[in-house]
C-alpha cells in the first residue's frame, strides 16, 4: 500500500484490504452468497452499518470472492455447487494483488490526496468519480467482473454523488459497486433506491474481541473497551492506541469528587489536550460526551459493563433516577453545543475543556441539593 495518506485507513491499523477473516456479519454474508447462487446479484449494494465495525474490511471480502467464483454450473466439468463462503485464500493471485493496489478488476474510489498539500482532501471530488469510465472501457480480464469499492460515499460532494448516479442508472455488464456509507439517511434517495441495502451491525463482545486480536494481535484488549466501542473494532483500536481508555478512566475519577471538582486534576485533564490539532482535544470532548451519555443512560436502565473501576458508583450517586437522567442529558446537549462552537471559534483547547468541567461541576451540585430526584 502506498506511503501517502488513505482515507480509508485507520493509523496504526492494517488496511481494510488486509483483513482476512471476517466477524460478526453472518447475517449480511449470507444475504450476497444466496443471490449470487440464485444468479441475482445486484450490481449496486449498500454496506450500511456504524463506522468502524469492518464494512469496508466486508467490501474486500465481497471483492475477492466476486472476482475469483465461478457461478453455480458454468464448470467445464460439470455443474459447480453453490458457493458456501465468501472466504478467499490470502495466496491466491487476485488477493495478493488486491493487497498490492494492483488488481485491474477492482477500482477504489475515496477522498484523494491533495497534490498542492500532501493531505487529504476533505470530500470525493466529481474527478475522482469520472476515473470509473476509464475503468469501465478497459477489457475485464479474470473471470470477466469488475467491481468498485467506495468508501465512503457519505464523503462524496454533490457533484460527485450526481455522477455516480449516472452510473448506478446504467450499470456495465459484469460490474458491482460496493458503497460502504455510515450515515445512509445523507445519500440521495436516488441513489439509495437503486442499491440493495447490507445492514451490518455493531459487533457482539466476543466478536468485538476477535476482530481487536486480529488488528492488533500484540495489543491487549482492555475490558472497558466493550462498553467504550459499542461494537466497532474500529474505535476500540484507536481509544488502545491512544490510551483512551485512560482518558476515560480519568473523566471517571475525576467525577468522583462530585459535586466538588478536583481543580487541580481538572486543570490537567484539561492540559493533557495538546495542540488542537493532534487529534487529542476531539477524543477528550467525544470521552466527555459518552461518559455524560451513559450518566444519563444509567437514570433510566440498569447500568451495563463498566467502562473504568469505579463508574457503577459515580453513576448510581449522580444519576439516581428518571429525574436526574433528564438534566443529564440536557447538560450532555448543552455541552456539545459548547464544544462545536469553540473549535468553531478556535478556543483554547485547556480554557474549553475547564468550562465543561466546571458546567458539569453546577450539574452535579444542582442534582445533590435537590430531593425527591429519583
Amino acid at each position: 500500500m502506498s506511503d501517502l495518506p488513505q482515507a480509508d485507513r485507520i493509523a496504526g491499523l492494517p488496511h481494510p484490504c488486509e483483513t482476512e477473516l471476517l466477524f460478526g456479519h453472518d447475517a449480511a454474508c449470507a444475504q450476497v452468497l444466496e443471490a449470487f447462487n440464485g444468479d441475482r446479484m445486484h450490481h449496486a449494494w449498500m454496506l450500511t452499518g456504524p463506522k468502524g465495525i469492518g464494512k469496508a474490511s466486508f467490501a474486500y471480502h465481497i471483492a475477492r470472492f466476486l472476482l475469483t467464483a465461478e457461478p453455480a454450473g458454468d464448470s467445464l466439468f460439470g455443474a459447480s455447487p453453490p458457493a458456501t463462503s465468501l472466504f478467499v485464500p490470502a495466496d491466491l493471485p487476485v488477493a495478493r494483488r488486491i493487497r498490492a493496489g494492483s488488481e485491474p478488476g477492482l477500482c477504489v474510489l475515496r477522498r484523494p490526496v491533495d497534490e498542492k498539500t500532501g493531505k487529504l482532501k476533505t470530500v470525493i471530488p466529481v474527478d475522482t468519480v469520472r476515473e470509473l469510465r476509464r475503468f469501465f472501457s478497459l477489457s475485464a480480464g479474470g473471470n470477466g467482473r469488475r467491481v468498485v469499492i467506495v468508501d465512503c460515499i457519505d464523503e462524496m460532494n454533490a457533484n460527485a454523488a450526481n455522477a455516480l448516479l449516472k452510473v448506478l442508472e446504467e450499470p456495465p455488464q459484469d460490474a458491482v459497486l460496493l458503497l460502504v456509507t455510515h450515515q445512509p439517511s445523507r445519500i440521495l434517495p436516488t441513489i439509495r433506491s437503486r442499491c440493495r441495502t447490507l445492514a451490518c451491525a455493531p459487533l457482539s463482545p466476543e466478536d468485538l474481541q476477535r476482530a481487536f486480536a486480529q488488528a492488533l494481535p500484540e495489543q491487549a484488549f482492555d475490558p472497558g473497551l466493550t462498553a467504550l466501542a459499542a461494537g466497532s473494532v474500529g474505535q476500540a483500536a484507536e481509544l488502545s492506541l491512544t490510551h483512551g481508555t485512560d482518558t476515560y478512566g480519568a473523566i471517571v475519577s475525576l467525577c468522583h469528587g462530585l459535586p466538588q471538582l478536583d481543580r487541580n486534576a481538572l486543570l490537567k485533564l484539561a492540559n493533557s489536550t495538546g495542540r488542537a490539532t493532534d487529534g487529542k482535544l476531539e477524543q477528550l470532548l467525544d470521552l466527555l460526551d459518552l461518559f455524560l451519555a451513559r450518566l444519563a443512560r444509567a437514570g433510566v436502565s440498569a447500568p451495563g459493563q463498566e467502562a473504568a473501576r469505579g463508574e457503577a458508583e459515580v453513576f448510581a450517586r449522580l444519576c439516581p433516577g428518571p429525574a436526574a437522567a433528564r438534566i443529564w442529558a440536557d447538560a450532555q446537549l448543552e455541552l456539545g453545543q459548547r464544544a462545536r462552537q469553540g473549535k468553531t471559534a478556535n478556543l483554547d483547547p485547556s480554557s474549553l475543556i475547564l468550562d465543561m468541567g466546571l458546567k458539569i461541576e453546577e450539574t452535579a451540585s444542582k442534582i445533590l441539593r435537590e430531593k425527591g430526584l429519583s
